[in-house]
């Protein structure tokens, strides 16, 4: 398709543009292409085009044992390791009926809410970016170099960190694990502060995002959403309170919802997340047990063989009914959705009985999400395309993947 081209719609004087945004684009948050009709600068149609970083993760995955296969889960949402390795490590736990120590499960808890830190963080410094906000940028990136010195202090590596694995964590928590939540804990509610000062009341900011990529919660269900760009519309869903893992119902927390269903209440709800994230962390580092970071089963054996099925339609149907909770998994099968920084994340594995994974099928929520955006777009201004890119927050490594 060329770059640019005309299409009569009608009338002779009447004409649609059409034009390719991305997908080598700074504000389409990687590779991602959208190919847009325009009448002048109104969006009349909006068509996403993937597949640009593919990599065949799900099939890698199935050429590698169950731990070896989780050090693919990092270049998933490569912004929320931790989330990717801590849902996978549920579905490998739950296919091998592995219990995992109450330290490691706290401790987890604790992990993935930093991790949702780091990656709401990015997702604000990021979208602002986009909108012309570029001090806020700045900001987000100084207190996420404290949670990937974090990171790096638990596992070696500040991004592709492997540490939440089957059975617990890799590592015992450094000695400074404490001490270093604290300040967390300490200094960051002010910086969110500083956050909503600039943004929260700008006028730009308002006029940029308020009313603009308005999805109703009927369609927000339908197209089948979830995280903050579901809860914006004002759906409470979030797995950690609807289907509660690792000991979430032990936890004192809200989930903030939004009201107009646009780009300015899925900001609102994500800058609301960052403080309950904290809440959260506070509850799991004052109540972190003493014990071991990982299972201590030596006598745990592989999984059942699951019955082959007879195609890929079947595979996937069926795995449809198990992700929503239609039929239960079966012996040699697991499910497990947690919720990530974007929404629902969740791996669906088949065991054939040996050491390595006869399929992974991971539930996206990047992916669903995205499929939605022609929603929120088509009618609206070019300019209001990127920030409904930014409001939806996608990773085109979980995406493509």
């Amino acid at each position: 398709m060329d770059n640019l081209e005309t299409k009569p719609i009608g009338p002779s004087d009447q004409k649609l543009m059409e034009i390719n945004m991305g997908p080598q684009h700074p504000a389409t948050h990687g590779v991602l292409r959208l190919v847009l009709q325009l009448d002048g600068e109104t969006v009349i149609k909006c068509t996403p085009v993937i597949g640009y970083l593919h990599t065949g993760i799900e099939k890698t995955m199935e050429n590698k044992t169950y731990l070896q296969a989780l050090t693919c889960t990092d270049r998933i949402d490569y912004l929320g390791p931790m989330l990717n390795n801590f849902a996978y490590s549920l579905a490998v736990e739950k296919l091998f009926e592995l219990d995992v120590p109450p330290k490691a499960q706290w401790a987890r808890i604790c992990l993935a809410e930093l991790t949702r830190l780091n990656s709401h963080l990015v997702w604000l410094g990021t979208h602002a970016l986009d909108i012309g906000a570029m001090t806020m940028f700045f900001y987000t990136f100084r207190e996420r170099e404290v949670l990937l010195k974090l990171f790096e202090d638990c596992s070696g590596q500040r991004m592709m960190t492997s540490y939440i694995i089957p059975g617990g964590l890799y590592y015992d928590l450094p000695p400074d694990f404490d001490k270093s939540i604290r300040i967390i804990l300490e200094t960051f509610p002010s910086r969110i502060d500083e956050y909503e000062d600039l943004l929260t009341n700008n006028q730009i900011w308002i006029n940029r995002t308020k009313g603009v990529g308005v999805i109703s919660p009927e369609d927000a269900i339908g197209y089948g959403l979830t995280g903050p760009t579901l809860r914006g519309s004002g759906v409470n869903y979030d797995v950690r309170k609807a289907n509660p893992y690792s000991g979430y119902e032990k936890f004192d927390f809200e989930v903030p919802l939004g009201s107009n269903c646009d780009c300015y209440d899925r900001y609102l709800c994500r800058v609301a997340e960052l403080r309950q994230s904290l809440r959260i962390i506070r509850q799991a580092i004052d109540g972190l047990p003493d014990g071991p970071f990982r299972s201590e089963n030596r006598k745990f054996v592989l999984p059942p063989k699951f019955d082959v099925f007879t195609s890929m339609e079947a595979m996937i149907h069926h795995f449809k009914l198990v992700a929503h909770g239609m039929i239960p998994p079966a012996k040699g099968e697991a499910y497990v959705p947690i919720e990530s920084g974007k929404g629902e994340l969740g791996f669906y594995i088949v065991s054939d009985g040996t050491k390595k994974p006869y399929r992974v099928k991971v539930r996206p929520p990047c992916f669903i999400n995205l499929a939605a955006i022609h929603k929120m777009v088509e009618g609206r201004l070019i300019a209001d395309v990127i920030a409904v890119i930014g409001s939806i927050d996608i990773v085109l490594g979980e995406v493509d993947r």
